[in-house]
């Protein structure tokens, strides 16, 4: 009888115990993505990057953007260079995108998986929205220095259905996700490297690389030369507002 409480007690004793650890043992998917979003970008921001396409056989073609983002959902992004592109802007609201070109009598609507810059980025890629906005976790695995995090589209109308992001446990930043299709078809990778510090507590990616089994040794690359907190009107992210974005630089 005293060896059966004794065991009951002790029985009871370990369950309290794992009972007071589960909460602050449990992680929580969504809440590591919101973490990831906010430290690779302020929620209103500009920033600066080059875009660049490699073809197999070397050949580049490079791209200067300057853009402007506020909230979860609104994002532009105005060409500096080439001088053939320079002037063009692209607006996204929500899952709603649109590119300007100067002469053109309005701007004309795009779609996520299209690209105003050819290459393995499309509109999806550049005109980034976070994570978050778009996609729920639906699982994560502890893998000892990092997470895997897998996010389900939230509608169909996202460019890609899900996605594998892995994350470094240490600073919450993402280093690889795998983007696929609702078929389970793998249609791109995305690389993310060079930490570096852009000041304001900024510290994070500066170079994403992509390649896809879609586009056989085809290669992109994006790199951020500057990224800064903002304050920006809503009048911004509008249409009638395209051809003067150069104006907030």
């Amino acid at each position: 009888m005293k060896f059966t409480q004794t065991l009951i007690l002790s029985l009871t004793a370990c369950c309290a115990v794992l009972f007071s650890l589960s909460p602050a043992m449990a992680v929580d998917g969504n809440e590591i993505l919101r973490q990831v979003d906010r430290n690779m970008q302020p929620e209103t921001y500009e920033m600066y990057r080059k875009l660049i396409n490699i073809e197999p056989d070397g050949t580049q073609k490079e791209f200067v953007l300057y853009s402007v983002k506020k909230g979860a959902n609104k994002v532009v992004a105005l060409f500096l260079d080439p001088a053939s592109e320079k002037g063009r802007a692209t607006l996204r609201l929500d899952d709603n995108m649109w590119l300007y070109i100067p002469n053109v009598g309005k701007p004309l609507r795009i779609t996520s998986l299209q690209s105003v810059v050819g290459g393995v980025f499309n509109n999806s890629d550049i005109l980034r929205l976070d994570y978050g906005q778009e996609y729920n976790a639906v699982d994560i695995m502890d893998e000892g220095e990092t997470y895997t995090l897998t996010l389900k589209a939230k509608t169909a109308s996202v460019a890609y259905d899900n996605l594998k992001m892995i994350v470094d446990k240490k600073n919450l930043l993402p280093t690889t996700i795998e983007c696929y299709a609702a078929s389970g078809l793998l249609i791109k990778t995305l690389h993310y490297s060079k930490i570096k510090d852009f000041g304001d507590g900024m510290v994070r990616p500066s170079m994403l690389e992509t390649d896809s089994p879609l586009y056989k040794n085809y290669r992109s690359v994006m790199l951020w030369a500057k990224i800064a907190k903002k304050e920006l009107a809503d009048e911004v992210f509008s249409l009638n507002y395209l051809s003067r974005i150069g104006e907030l630089r």
